[in-house]
């Protein structure tokens, strides 16, 4: 959860700088700016959104956990494709030695945004050889890239050998 405290300062400390500077230009092409003429920074930065991590129903042969992320009022909407990358796990701060792999349709285009939830999968093989964890790193992808930054989730789940993610969907 120390990761969790840390964005949250960052944050904090990111906003007192912007307000200083008198809020700064934008630049269109960036993915994570504000646009250029408009309101608010994009909800697709770390920093902008909130993830949790939800047990999901179990198919054969596989636990599901489910990662759902909202935007509150005031963010841009943004566009997401395919799955997260560079997915970590965490079990009360340390990391543990399981990544995932990734799975399905990477090309995939949705929106998210204020009032458009999305969620991807975590699936885990039952024979796995599990362990637990309470939170997820992983980067987000765009039709043209990646998101900088790394966002996080939060929730209780149990990873192992052959873990893999789904691409982003919409709804929560």
């Amino acid at each position: 959860m120390m990761r969790t405290t840390r964005k949250i300062a960052v944050t904090v400390a990111a906003a007192v700088l912007v307000g200083a500077a008198g809020g700064g230009a934008a630049q269109a092409s960036s993915p994570t700016a504000a646009p250029a003429g408009g309101p608010a920074p994009y909800a697709c930065r770390p920093a902008n959104h909130i993830a949790k991590i939800t047990a999901g129903p179990a198919t054969s042969g596989h636990h599901h956990y489910r990662v759902t992320m909202t935007a509150a009022r005031g963010y841009g909407p943004c566009r997401l494709a395919g799955s997260p990358t560079g997915v970590r796990f965490y079990h009360h701060g340390s990391l543990t030695k399981f990544t995932a792999g990734r799975y399905g349709p990477q090309n995939k285009v949705v929106n998210f945004g204020p009032g458009h939830p999305v969620h991807f999968d975590i699936q885990v093989p039952d024979s796995a050889g599990g362990v637990p964890a309470d939170e997820a790193a992983f980067t987000l992808k765009t039709p043209d890239g990646v998101i900088p930054g790394e966002s996080t989730a939060s929730g209780p789940l149990t990873v192992g050998t052959g873990t893999l993610v789904g691409p982003v969907q919409p709804g929560a």
